[in-house]
């Protein structure tokens, strides 16, 4: 321990706060909170350590700390901090995503996917499902059954689901409010697990299918009752006598690593789990408790959590004081604690059964470092560019920060025109446009580039960033005559070999593979878009609307050409139908 820790040490208050402990290039590795903010650092340092809590010690050259009225604020403060510097020994969690929710709304019992709760006024909610999955083949089922409501925008002539049977029309007709009310209430005894309705019609579909010799459709009915029994049989033994909002939480440690399962009970129904693995940082009874603490900003609250762990309340309850804690020592909630130990512990076999086993991110970024002679590349921005003979040239770039996604920090680029299908200048104006306003607005940096297309892309970038005055470290992923990608190769065209088989060229190949992934699909939604546009643009009478419900009911210019004027004639006057027919005409 160094003097400048000492001095540091005898500084720190006994009272709530957050804690920076940064090394000797002043950079962040690790922010943590505090009820005594004296007692939680000072262990660190006199203390002995193990593990990853070692190793962030062994690197600490100095810290900062905020002192705070509560813990409840530090926890906030902390959450901010770590989102905003995505410090290396931080163990985050990789879904951050709102679990998604049915919406039915009450008043033309219409369904849509929902990921907050919050205008239960004008719609009721079903959820939260941990699968999202779920929500949608729920909802096209739903759909597909009953008529719903499925135009976003009303338009003035009903169309192809009214003609089809599947929509009530009230773009053109008054519907009974009677009818409705009958619609509304089957959707949503189903969902609240009553299948009986829908397992009737789903059974007179397949009869009628199947007399009238429609054996796919019949048998695309008779998939969809099997999936919805199956469903109800599970619910049957998983289902709660009570009807209390529960999260029921266990979790396993093994070899550095933890495993956190969440079941998510609502209204006595088991709607779905959760597997969190992490890497251990700190004690036990410190790091869960944080972990769902952060598992819960983006995350409804339940009414009540059964969980196991010492503690736990102490710690929890500060952060959470609506949520109830309980520990049950036997009884059906014990039961259900059980299931998901044994979860928990499948979690941490599948982690360690798949390619992460030898896979330590942070190991791989210290040997990825070592080898091209840079300090930790903590986070990695890695750039890609796509067009079709030249046509909607897109930039993507991806970020990855100690060693996983940052799918917050993914940029898009729309390029010149002029530019497109030269690679060199396209890769310049991305890497200008990036780097140019991280300067100007004072942001980090990130530790390292890579670009897709060897030492043409490495030159092009380079040279815009001595333009720009910013120095990064950046790198080209080398292919070699098979056009397979082998290593790294620098401005200066020293190429560095990565073994095809070590778990480094598997990290580099995943994150070449995102980066592709990105900017593929990016330019295949701009093309999509431009040919829409391109095809509705000039025709008198379509505006903005009538774009949008064309779109919907023909993604693609091949289902435009195979529509007939009867069928456009259901979902736009037919005088502007037969411009359209004879604008698409002209493609052939």
């Amino acid at each position: 321990m160094n003097e400048k820790i000492n001095r540091l040490l005898a500084l720190l208050p006994s009272s709530p706060g957050v804690y920076l402990m940064k090394d000797k290039e002043d950079k962040i590795i690790y922010i943590g909170k505090a009820k005594n903010l004296k007692n939680r650092v000072s262990q660190y340092f006199l203390r002995p350590q193990v593990g990853k809590v070692k190793a962030m010690v062994d690197h600490v050259d100095h810290f900062e700390f905020i002192v705070l009225h509560s813990d409840k604020e530090a926890f906030i403060l902390e959450m901010n901090l770590i989102q905003t510097y995505y410090p290396r020994y931080n163990v985050l969690l990789k879904d951050d995503s709102h679990y998604p929710y049915i919406a039915l709304k009450r008043k033309d019992a219409s369904l849509s996917i929902a990921r907050r709760a919050n205008q239960r006024g004008e719609y009721y909610y079903f959820g939260p499902f941990p699968n999202s999955g779920d929500c949608y083949k729920t909802i096209d089922l739903l759909n597909s059954l009953f008529p719903t409501r499925k135009c976003r925008f009303l338009p003035k002539k009903p169309c192809l689901y009214f003609h089809l049977g599947q929509c009530l029309a009230p773009c053109f007709q008054k519907v009974d409010e009677a009818e409705y009310k009958k619609m509304y209430e089957s959707i949503r005894n189903f969902l609240e697990g009553d299948i009986r309705e829908v397992r009737s019609i789903l059974k007179e579909k397949i009869e009628e299918a199947a007399k009238e010799e429609r054996y796919e459709e019949a048998k695309s009915f008779y998939e969809k009752l099997l999936a919805i029994e199956k469903t109800t049989a599970r619910q049957t033994v998983e289902t709660s006598t009570d009807h209390t909002s529960r999260d029921v939480i266990a979790y396993r440690e093994r070899e550095g690593y933890r495993a956190i399962t969440i079941f998510t009970y609502r209204k006595g129904r088991l709607l779905g789990k959760k597997n969190l693995v992490v890497a251990s940082f700190g004690e036990l009874e410190e790091q869960i408790p944080e972990l769902l603490a952060a598992h819960y900003q983006t995350h409804d609250c339940p009414s009540e959590i059964a969980i196991l762990l010492p503690s736990f309340k102490e710690e929890f309850s500060s952060l959470y004081p609506e949520i109830r804690i309980i520990e049950p020592k036997e009884g059906r909630i014990k039961e259900q604690l059980d299931m998901a130990l044994i979860n928990a512990s499948g979690a941490l076999d599948a982690h360690f059964m798949s390619a992460r086993l030898n896979d330590d991110n942070e190991a791989l970024l210290e040997e990825l470092g070592t080898l091209l002679s840079i300090p930790f590349p903590k986070r990695i921005e890695l750039f890609d560019n796509s067009h079709l003979q030249g046509a909607n040239p897109v930039g993507a770039m991806v970020c990855f920060i100690n060693g996983e996604r940052a799918k917050g920090m993914y940029r898009k680029f729309h390029l010149k025109e002029e530019d497109a299908g030269d690679d060199y200048h396209s890769m310049q104006e991305v890497i200008y446009r990036r780097y140019l306003r991280l300067k100007e607005e004072g942001k980090e940096y990130p530790d390292l580039i890579l670009v897709d297309g060897g030492l043409t892309q490495v030159h092009a970038a380079k040279e815009i960033l001595n333009k720009i005055s910013v120095s990064i470290p950046i790198f080209g992923l080398y292919k070699n005559e098979k056009h397979e990608t082998q290593g790294l190769i620098d401005e200066h065209s020293k190429v560095y070999s990565i073994d095809r088989k070590s778990p480094l060229f598997f990290l580099l190949m995943r994150m070449q593979d995102e980066v592709h992934r990105f900017a593929i699909s990016f330019h295949k939604a701009e093309r999509k878009k431009s040919m829409s546009q391109s095809i509705f643009d000039g025709i008198k009478g379509i505006g903005e609307k009538r774009k949008e419900l064309l779109r919907k009911h023909y993604p693609t210019i091949e289902s435009l050409q195979s529509a007939t004027l009867e069928e456009l004639s259901q979902i736009i006057p037919e005088n502007i139908a037969l411009l359209v027919l004879e604008k698409v005409s002209k493609l052939n």
